[in-house]
């Protein structure tokens, strides 16, 4: 079971803002506790069981071995997604999302594939053969993708999900998801349709302080999930030099 998310954390953090009430989703009714001044107060209590909720299933996600991929490309988010993803050894977007990032995911290998092979040239020598511009030009290139794709260099399938910051800022991300059939779990203010995602986590988007409190509670529950795994695989690990010993022992029949 998830750890218990304290109420009062999530209060001091300024979770609880929304935005002003004129620009407000109706579908956020369900998630908003009261106005005051004109902008929209959510409900903490709702954002705490929203993301024990969030944390169980990425836990098991991680603990599958399979990948989340977090994306937050706004200014306030990028740097505390690219720390707490990296931390939690999961793959992250903060640049501009590439198109077909997920739906055409065949051709964004080909591009980290690209890079792998200049990172090659490089070692073997046969970067120093190219002329200064060529060098130049290989250098812009992959500086480029590096900037664009570098956190998913390793990422060689899909992943298992998505952890989106502002789904109205990463609507692509979120449509080529819905396409694909990946989950999608969010952090979504009472300006956006919490129905387009399949785990809301109502809570104010825009302060840093409040993305910094709900990421490190989720990739808390991942870094968990990863732990688990590696508990489990040195257990099964063991289990076949028990299972020697077992067999080696002399077989006892009833009429000893």
């Amino acid at each position: 079971m998830a750890n218990k998310v304290d109420v009062k954390e999530l209060l001091e953090a300024g979770v609880h803002f929304g935005h002003m009430t004129r620009k407000w989703d109706p579908n956020m009714a369900p998630y908003i506790y009261m106005e005051r001044n004109g902008i929209h107060i959510i409900n903490l209590y709702k954002t705490a069981a929203k993301i024990e909720e969030a944390n169980e299933a990425l836990k098991k996600i991680a603990a599958s071995g399979r990948k989340i991929l977090f994306v937050a490309t706004k200014k306030q988010a990028k740097d505390i997604v690219a720390e707490k993803a990296a931390a939690a050894n999961q793959p992250y977007i903060t640049e501009r999302w590439p198109g077909g990032m997920l739906t055409n995911f065949v051709t964004i290998r080909k591009a980290v594939k690209k890079m792998a092979s200049i990172d090659k040239m490089k070692k073997d020598g046969t970067f120093d053969t190219l002329s200064k511009k060529e060098r130049l030009q290989v250098d812009r290139l992959r500086a480029k993708l590096e900037k664009n794709l570098g956190s998913i260099a390793d990422m060689t399938r899909l992943p298992a999900a998505l952890f989106v910051v502002d789904i109205k800022a990463e609507h692509i991300a979120v449509k080529e998801a819905q396409k694909l059939n990946i989950p999608v779990f969010a952090m979504v203010d009472t300006n956006s349709d919490p129905r387009q995602v399949e785990y809301v986590i109502p809570a104010n988007d825009d302060a840093s302080k409040s993305i910094e409190k709900v990421l490190s509670l989720v990739t808390g529950a991942i870094t968990e999930g990863l732990a688990d795994r590696k508990s489990d695989k040195e257990d099964t690990q063991d289990l076949p030099a028990a299972e020697t010993v077992a067999a080696e022992a002399p077989a006892t029949t009833s009429e000893e």
